[in-house]
């Protein structure tokens, strides 16, 4: 059976709730990207989006590398991915390596919260992209002191997520059925009764 991007789109469209951010049940993670860059106007407000975000102290200890395809800082960003993840993510028109400082700025202690604050951001991101219409893909897979030493990352800031940037592709043009196999598979969810407690295994009553 064939997929065109809008229909893997739809698959992958979460049931929907009254009152929920369309985007976050838009926001899926994909593989396939297509070839169109991304315009400047909205890289822009992606990063505006994460640079809103919480944190502790506002220490806004998140530092993001941004590599545009064609660039040496995607290049350096592909190679330091683990070669499943280079096979589709060479292909996504920006990458972007996510980090955090390690030490408050105003007395030089250690920020515990640092890497929970570049999740924080991270997830404003793919949220705004999401609501843009660009699809997102976060990945561990990847050597992060290799991109440390590529990259000149300071040894105070810890390496995050690699994120894959871009429009939705055709999954036909993935290297392997896995991989098509797993862009087209329906999206799951742990149920709330599961994730939300009141008491350790004891679901929370929400109404």
């Amino acid at each position: 059976m064939t997929w065109s991007a809008e229909a893997v789109d739809e698959l992958k469209l979460a049931p929907t709730m009254e009152g929920v951010l369309p985007a976050i049940h838009r926001r899926w993670s994909p593989r396939a990207f297509d070839k169109h860059d991304v315009a400047a106007g909205d890289l822009t407000r992606l990063f505006e989006a994460a640079r809103w975000a919480p944190s502790s102290y506002n220490e806004q200890p998140w530092r993001f590398l941004v590599g545009h395809r064609g660039t040496a800082t995607h290049q350096k960003i592909v190679s330091s991915l683990i070669p499943f993840n280079q096979l589709w993510a060479a292909q996504a028109p920006v990458l972007i390596l996510g980090t955090a400082k390690t030490h408050f700025s105003h007395d030089g202690s250690e920020n515990i919260y640092a890497f929970y604050d570049l999740g924080a951001a991270t997830a404003l991101l793919t949220v705004q992209a999401a609501a843009l219409g660009l699809a997102t893909h976060q990945m561990g897979g990847f050597d992060h002191e290799a991109a440390r030493h590529a990259l000149e990352i300071p040894d105070d800031f810890l390496i995050g997520s690699v994120t894959a940037l871009g429009y939705l592709g055709d999954p036909a043009t993935l290297a392997n059925e896995r991989m098509i196999a797993q862009e087209v598979a329906p999206r799951t969810r742990r149920p709330l009764s599961e994730i939300v407690l009141s008491a350790w295994g004891e679901p929370a009553r929400l109404g």
